[in-house]
């Protein structure tokens, strides 16, 4: 069994959509970033290139490439499970941390695992969803940014 963990913070602004395990939300504000700034994707992009020793998300999909400007984070997933594949290794689980204060997340939870486990090929039950707010604490308990944690557990076949 081969663990990894991965995190990601953007901030929030204006004129840009906010997009959290591949499902849109509708809220007045968006994350920045140079892909779709998919905080919960990319945290777990992260997991599970660290899981197989295949670097992190910034050597795969650097920011200054514009083949990855505005791209959906679930094509960068569905790019990190080939180099998975590639390694020898399959997706166990995934766990997901999702850190915002506003909006609400709950509602959309079921969505986002459907999304996740789709890019991994693997069953909706391996995949975990959770959220909490800051309390108000720091930029994302006042609502300037959005973060997300995941650890994802690799077998190899």
């Amino acid at each position: 069994m081969l663990f990894g963990i991965g995190y990601d913070i953007h901030r929030l602004v204006e004129n840009r959509k906010l997009i959290l395990g591949g499902v849109e939300f509708d809220y007045h504000l968006g994350l920045l970033g140079h892909s779709d700034a998919d905080v919960v994707i990319h945290a777990v992009c992260d997991a599970l290139l660290g899981a197989a020793a295949l670097g992190d998300i910034g050597e795969h999909f650097p920011d200054t490439d514009p083949r990855w400007k505005g791209v959906s984070g679930k094509l960068l997933l569905s790019r990190v499970i080939e180099l998975v594949k590639e390694k020898g290794c399959r997706v166990n689980n995934v766990d997901v941390m999702i850190l915002a204060q506003k909006p609400k997340i709950g509602a959309k939870k079921l969505e986002m695992k459907k999304n996740i486990a789709e890019c991994l090929r693997i069953d909706a039950n391996r995949v975990n969803i959770k959220a909490t707010t800051m309390e108000g604490v720091d930029s994302i308990g006042r609502g300037e940014a959005i973060a997300a944690q995941a650890i994802a557990s690799l077998c190899e076949e």
